[in-house]
């Protein structure tokens, strides 16, 4: 039987914010896993993508981010070849897109509106009721700390809106602040694998400061299976196989999703992920119907 090759496109590094040693080492426990199962991987970066000329791979897979690295990988499986997670999936994970594609599939999240960043009226700061509001980044995800602001009072949350506008930043999503634990979650579609912990007994946020904002992990239970289930069906949602994300988890044991990201770091379950993730990705590329 013929080696299966198989194209690994590694994530940029400006694209792990404060996880850049994370991301290479769950990318690299992949690969290796892919290379047990008898697969030959070849791996390159964003960049070294892009600069490759009539490239035709018949099976990718890819933490990639990059805008035009995700719209040669869409040209790509458009002509037949398999990507994982898919190129497509990946630019739904866009904040704005994600915004639009939970809510119109009823998964349970936050308040969220869509904005402009030349948005300075109050109407929709004034839908929302609570201790202040979430201001991210539309076009995009989190690359810089700012991309992901707390405010106050709507005069703090539309200054951060103009600074937005300034960064040529096109539209922004406005959520309501949540009152509960912050829990974070990674998963594997089609595989048995899902975990979830509480970020700050962990030391594993992005930013630290955010804790100051959530407040500590109070505990309140609730259904982890029922988790699972809502953040595999908005993974579908958006058409990805890798997947992580965060949720608040209230008093009531009721939960929201807050964010959804297409293959994380995995850093806490990493070993345990890797093969879950390269046994799907065989799957998926022995087996593509």
């Amino acid at each position: 039987m013929n080696e299966l090759e198989i194209l690994g496109v590694h994530r940029n590094k400006k694209f792990s914010p404060n996880h850049i040693g994370n991301d290479d080492a769950i990318f690299s426990l992949t690969a290796k896993e892919l290379e047990k199962l008898g697969c030959k991987v070849i791996i390159c970066c964003e960049d070294e993508f892009l600069a490759m000329e009539h490239v035709a791979p018949k099976k990718v897979f890819t933490m990639a981010r990059q805008k035009e690295v995700v719209s040669k990988l869409q040209v790509l499986e458009k002509n037949g070849t398999q990507v994982l997670n898919s190129a497509f999936g990946i630019e739904n994970c866009f904040r704005t897109n994600l915004t639009n594609a939970l809510n119109l599939n009823n998964i349970p999240v936050a308040e969220s509106y869509i904005v402009p960043t030349s948005y300075q009226d109050d109407e929709v700061f004034d839908k929302i009721t609570g201790k202040g509001y979430w201001i991210k980044r539309g076009d995009f995800h989190a690359i810089h700390k700012e991309d992901v602001s707390f405010a106050v009072s709507k005069a703090e949350a539309k200054e951060i809106l103009r600074e937005y506008a300034l960064r040529d930043i096109p539209d922004a999503v406005i959520s309501k602040h949540l009152i509960g634990d912050l829990v974070k979650f990674y998963g594997v579609r089609g595989t048995e694998f899902f975990f979830w912990f509480y970020p700050y007994d962990n030391n594993h946020h992005k930013y630290s400061e955010y804790q100051d904002i959530n407040g500590d992990s109070v505990y309140y239970p609730f259904d982890a299976l029922k988790l699972k289930d809502v953040a595999t069906e908005a993974a579908g949602v958006v058409g990805i196989e890798i997947y992580g994300g965060d949720a608040i988890v209230g008093k009531d044991g009721q939960f929201r999703i807050i964010d959804l990201n297409d293959w994380p770091s995995f850093a806490p379950c990493r070993d345990q992920a890797a093969g879950h993730i390269a046994s799907m990705l065989y799957q998926k590329f022995t087996n593509p119907n």
